[in-house]
């Protein structure tokens, strides 16, 4: 008998592709600068390489505290879409601010105001993705607006490149045209995105993060938090990869390639990768992507030459594309609905706090002990997680309430089944502890 159930890639919402597409947008205006920036700093402002990095790091840092604060907000007043174009808004306004740039001081400016957009944004638009999208079909839509997101950090550069070789290495030029994509992707989000009425408001006052909604998160999601430090801490910077790249013996010129290779693979596999996960369950399509992690460490540490340079980057781009918008489906399967954005908050601040601890460990290991021991030690994180993952899918420790996704259909509130589609686990007691009494 054919199962009359669509694959959940055709379930996919239109306003979700639409977010994808402001995604696409802002990332092609956002990378054609950025991958660019650093050169202009040093090059044409005379900035010294520290305070490049200083730039980064406070960019970086608060764009990190910014999402918490957002996703509980979002949750507060249960305007997703709102948050989400005032973050949109607030990055594509600093754009004219780089070509306009005369002094350090305004690029820092620039990049500060446009990390607090993402802050912003980020967190109220995963969680707007769960609000639209059916759960039998949300790996297929994070894995869709990651796809997109991700199809931008490889065409941004690549539109750098382009530009500059038509302007002969003029950076200002070349930044005014990032204004463009960056105003389609705000007229597309207030005018083409539609928020589903039903959403309603958390009862919260006070702080955004208050002790007892964190009480009320799962047992299942801080297990997906810890899951998601541990990943952080195999996968480091990816400028640890451009790096490589220099030092395998790439031409200065042709360096980038390292970061388009390896994004052009996970753009093609995070679609696929996350309607699979619907499929046969988030763990198990996490498990092979921790797998494929240790492979490309141990290339890049050990596989000499161009070819094991690329045979890795390719890797570490297969896994960015297994992983990424499957920890986002995992986060809204173990999340209480209306407290989403204030999951997703959490979950980019402790994983960005630890992208931090992450690459200045991968940068001590690498002058120390020479790049090899960087990989390497990503590749001893990348096993821990997948032993992790194994241990937790046995003994049903992440487990999302009423939701079956280990056959691709989805079930009404009710028994608690794993993301292999198996009962039981202490996270799904804690969320029927918290139901609400008259609707048992």
């Amino acid at each position: 008998m054919t199962d009359p159930t669509p694959p959940s890639w055709r379930q996919i919402p239109h306003s979700v592709v639409v977010l994808g597409l402001v995604s696409l947008f802002m990332d092609i205006s956002s990378e054609s600068v950025f991958s660019l920036l650093p050169l202009f700093l040093v090059g044409t402002l005379g900035a010294s390489t520290a305070a490049v990095g200083l730039i980064e790091g406070v960019a970086e840092a608060t764009a990190a505290i910014t999402k918490v604060l957002s996703g509980s907000i979002s949750d507060r007043i249960g305007k997703r879409k709102l948050l989400a174009g005032l973050g949109y808004g607030l990055s594509a306004i600093t754009k004219p601010m780089f070509p306009l740039a005369g002094s350090i001081g305004t690029v820092l400016a620039a990049r500060f105001i446009d990390r607090i957009g993402k802050g912003i944004r980020d967190a109220p638009r995963d969680a707007l993705v769960a609000d639209i999208t059916p759960p039998e079909a949300r790996g297929a839509a994070y894995g869709l607006r990651q796809a997109l997101d991700t199809a931008a950090a490889f065409a941004g550069p690549l539109l750098a490149i382009a530009l500059m070789m038509v302007y002969a290495d003029n950076f200002r030029p070349v930044f005014w045209w990032a204004v463009l994509p960056a105003a389609i992707a705000v007229l597309l989000i207030v005018f083409a995105v539609q928020e589903p009425g039903g959403t309603k408001p958390s009862e919260g006052k006070g702080w955004p993060i208050r002790r007892v909604d964190l009480d009320r998160m799962s047992g299942a999601y801080w297990r997906v938090i810890l899951i998601g430090v541990v990943f952080t801490m195999a996968q480091f910077s990816g400028a640890f990869l451009v790096l490589k790249g220099q030092q395998a013996g790439l031409p200065l010129a042709l360096v980038p390639l390292v970061v388009v290779v390896m994004n052009l693979v996970y753009a093609i596999l995070a679609t696929p990768a996350g309607a699979w996960s619907d499929s046969i369950g988030r763990r198990k399509v996490l498990v092979v992507g921790l797998g494929v992690l240790v492979a490309a460490d141990l290339a890049l540490a050990f596989a000499p030459g161009l070819e094991g340079l690329f045979v890795g980057v390719a890797l570490w781009g297969a896994y960015m594309g297994l992983s990424q918008g499957l920890l986002s489906a995992l986060i809204a399967d173990t999340a209480p609905e209306d407290l989403r954005g204030t999951a997703f908050g959490l979950f980019n601040l402790v994983t960005g706090g630890t992208l931090l601890v992450a690459s200045a460990l991968a940068g001590v290991l690498w002058q120390r002990f020479g790049s090899s021991a960087t990989f390497a030690a990503g590749a001893v994180f990348a096993g821990l997680a997948a032993i992790g993952l194994m241990v937790s899918g046995e003994r049903g420790w992440l487990v999302p309430c009423g939701l079956s996704v280990g056959n691709g259909t989805a079930t009404s509130p009710g028994p608690c089944i794993s993301t292999d589609g198996r009962g039981g686990g202490d996270g799904c007691r804690t969320r029927r502890a918290h139901r609400d009494p008259r609707n048992p």
